[in-house]
């Protein structure tokens, strides 16, 4: 203290104490929260509305703790073992079944990329009346640069305060006035999907607990560890029961928000497009046009400006989970924090998926639709992903004597479960 320098001028007071306390303890978890609502998830959702209404409003209540127990047990898998999900991974599994694994992620996550960004480029295109083809490269040419220009602390700073624009959604859905009754009735009385409602709910799932996003929480456990100093495994501690609960209190915010803005864009959706009986949008263009006439010039111009901002949030965490995916199985340096000519092959798949992405815009592909499939697709590849993670954070020889416990693994099998049944749902029924 300085001094002379009275005491109560230098600490906050408790209040502000414990709120900078909480803002500072969110990190990997909001943010994966937030990349989770990536435009393939508002593509994905407000299809839901649109076809669906209401009826789907359950599953965000749903895929809730499910998804939060999922990333907690990649966090746990990232801060006990001191290795990103593959690296945990190639401990137990040999090198080639990883091989497919991150090659099948990287093709998954680069279609998303193009299709996020053509969606991006869409909603701009909206705003400005450019050409979205302009916006494509602006965008994935941008966010590439800034990936590998800036540091981890950086970034993860930046994604952070992006996760508020997701606010937007929630925004649009109140000020549409829903008759609350009827729509918490949907919300707590789940029912049995019928017809094309398995599709919806497979691709719900799919883009809700998604496998990129396993990579990249258990990966950014590995980078805060690093930004502290520690990075070798011998000097990064059992991760002590403090740090455990302000992961799981982050995690669980962070997943708490995404369904929640899952919830609200069903719900705009729902209120707007499917009650004037417009239940096939074809362009996130679609969906905003068609707001404003429903909704007024308000709502359109958030859910484009959403669209944009939670957009560079996702991008980031789609190419950077390909990238520690393939670092991680063949042994690359990498991280976030190192400079390009320190990690040329990490940051050189993080630039090849973008020019992909980029390029990929330019074959004329429907975006909505292209982000609809990705998520059905992650719906049937993530519970078999599911499974290798469980074994191997259970595997109490891999989790360095500290595997997750019996709760854990329950909600990470019932999360498999489901999304092999509701696959499962989607050809039978």
């Amino acid at each position: 203290m300085a001094a002379g320098r009275p005491e109560a001028a230098v600490r906050p007071t408790p209040a502000r104490g414990r709120i900078r306390q909480f803002i500072s303890n969110l990190g990997p978890g909001i943010v994966t929260g937030a990349a989770d609502d990536d435009p393939s998830g508002i593509a994905t959702y407000s299809i839901a509305g649109a076809q669906f209404g209401t009826a789907l409003l359950w599953t965000a209540w749903l895929t809730w703790p499910l998804m939060a127990a999922v990333q907690m047990t990649c966090a746990r898998i990232g801060m006990t073992a001191g290795r990103g999900l593959a690296g945990a991974l190639r401990q137990k599994y040999p090198r080639w079944v990883l091989a497919i694994l991150a090659t099948a992620l990287f093709a998954a996550n680069t279609i998303n990329v193009g299709a996020d960004l053509a969606g991006m480029a869409d909603a701009a295109e909206t705003l400005t009346g450019w050409n979205s083809h302009f916006f494509v490269v602006i965008f994935g040419a941008g966010i590439a640069w800034a990936i590998v220009r800036f540091r981890y602390h950086q970034i993860a700073s930046i994604l952070k305060w992006l996760a508020l624009v997701l606010f937007a959604y929630v925004i649009v859905a109140i000020h549409l006035k829903p008759a609350w009754g009827s729509v918490l009735r949907d919300a707590f009385v789940p029912h049995w999907p019928k017809g094309e409602e398995w599709g919806a709910l497979v691709a719900i799932l799919g883009t809700t607990i998604s496998p990129y996003l396993f990579f990249w929480q258990a990966s950014q456990e590995v980078e805060e560890d690093k930004a502290l100093g520690r990075r070798i495994l011998i000097r990064r501690p059992d991760a002590p029961p403090l740090l455990l609960a302000e992961r799981r209190l982050d995690v669980g915010v962070g997943t708490f928000f995404s369904n929640l803005v899952m919830f609200f864009i069903i719900l705009a959706t729902a209120l707007t497009l499917h009650r004037n009986g417009i239940t096939n949008p074809q362009t996130s263009r679609d969906v905003a046009e068609a707001l404003r006439p429903l909704a007024g010039r308000f709502a359109e111009l958030l859910y484009t400006l959403g669209i944009v901002g939670v957009g560079l949030l996702a991008i980031p965490t789609l190419a950077g989970s390909s990238a520690y995916a393939f670092a991680e199985t063949f042994g690359w340096r990498q991280g976030l924090d190192r400079k390009l000519r320190g990690a040329r092959y990490f940051y050189g798949v993080i630039i090849l998926s973008s020019v992909l992405g980029i390029s990929l815009d330019f074959l004329d592909v429907n975006p909505v639709r292209a982000l609809y499939w990705c998520a059905i697709v992650n719906g049937l590849l993530a519970p078999f992903l599911l499974i290798a993670v469980l074994l191997t954070a259970s595997d109490r020889r891999r989790m360095r004597g500290h595997p997750i416990p019996w709760l854990s693994r329950i909600m990470v099998g019932i999360a498999a479960l489901l999304m092999l049944g509701a696959a499962v749902g989607m050809f039978v029924f």
